[in-house]
């Protein structure tokens, strides 16, 4: 079996045990198969839920893709492949909640092959509306434990390299409180990076699962679903105008339904708006939307 056969192989395996773990938190809506495969461009396979009691929309979409040139999103810091054929496999995966209290997550693994060189890139992050230390704690301490095998050194450069992505120039602001992240990595040899991808890709759920069964039953009420709808627009502007990710699906040819299926439903923007002194949204900006130490002992 090829290298790049293994990986495909083991995203679709992922991608059918993310699929059971949240229909199984589901008590109507189930995921929606919806395969495309195209000579030219290769072959996707999304699997989106829709308006579910838990999950107002979750898109879980593996993509195996080819094409006669690298496009640029992806060729950019490897200018050797320009104008070179690839092909790349990818799991994305989304998950926006119904209630405000539950973070919202994105999980991304990929592999890029072109006759020269490969490289793995992805990564998981959390993005949190209203605020609680401890799921903080446990998602940074699960991706710590998916990155411990592999050295000390891995999840701070990892959590770093998150911090520093999932930043909104723009905004002067992070996403949420982060994760890890890594790009063009394949400096450890194919088997030792295809077992670290394999490591995030399996510590996923168990890093956001105990945090959703946590809060799903948190009451709330319109403020807090405003708030939530204010604060998805900035995973919106993040994903158009920064997230290489999305660019590099437009870019090479992708259906545009299934690249933007990671959008929220509903979203919203005020202009101008200030949260309240002491509010519960004030104090996520204040404390949770800044580079921290989760792990430390005073976080």
């Amino acid at each position: 079996m090829s290298e790049f056969t293994q990986v495909s192989e083991y995203l679709l395996t992922l991608q059918e045990g993310i699929v059971s773990a949240l229909e199984a938190l589901e008590p109507t809506e189930r995921f929606v198969a919806d395969p495309r495969e195209d000579p030219k461009t290769g072959r996707s396979v999304p699997r989106v839920l829709s308006a579910g009691a838990v999950f107002e929309r979750a898109a879980v979409n593996f993509t195996h893709a080819r094409g006669a040139a690298l496009p640029e999103a992806a060729s950019g810091r490897h200018p050797e492949t320009a104008g070179k054929g690839f092909q790349a496999a990818s799991l994305s995966v989304i998950i926006h909640p119904q209630n405000p209290y539950v973070p919202t997550t994105h999980l991304n693994l990929r592999h890029f092959s072109t006759d020269s060189v490969w490289w793995f890139g992805g990564g998981m992050d959390l993005t949190p509306y209203y605020g609680f230390e401890e799921d903080a704690v446990h998602w940074h301490r699960t991706a710590r434990d998916a990155c411990a095998p592999f050295g000390p050194d891995v999840y701070p450069q990892f959590k770093t390299w998150c911090d520093e992505y999932f930043y909104l120039k723009h905004r002067g602001e992070p996403r949420g409180v982060g994760g890890i992240f890594f790009d063009d990595l394949f400096e450890w040899g194919f088997s030792r990076t295809f077992d670290f991808v394999k490591q995030v890709g399996d510590h996923f759920l168990l890093g956001y699962l105990p945090i959703v069964e946590r809060r799903k039953e948190h009451a709330f009420g319109q403020r807090e679903r405003d708030f939530q709808l204010y604060r998805r627009g900035r995973y919106v502007e993040f994903n158009l105008l920064q997230d290489r990710g999305t660019l590099y699906g437009l870019q090479s040819g992708r259906r545009v339904e299934t690249v933007l299926s990671s959008m929220p439903p509903l979203a919203k923007w005020v202009y101008d708006w200030r949260p309240d002194e002491g509010s519960p949204e004030a104090r996520l900006y204040e404390y949770f939307l800044k580079p921290r130490d989760w792990l430390g002992k005073n976080p």
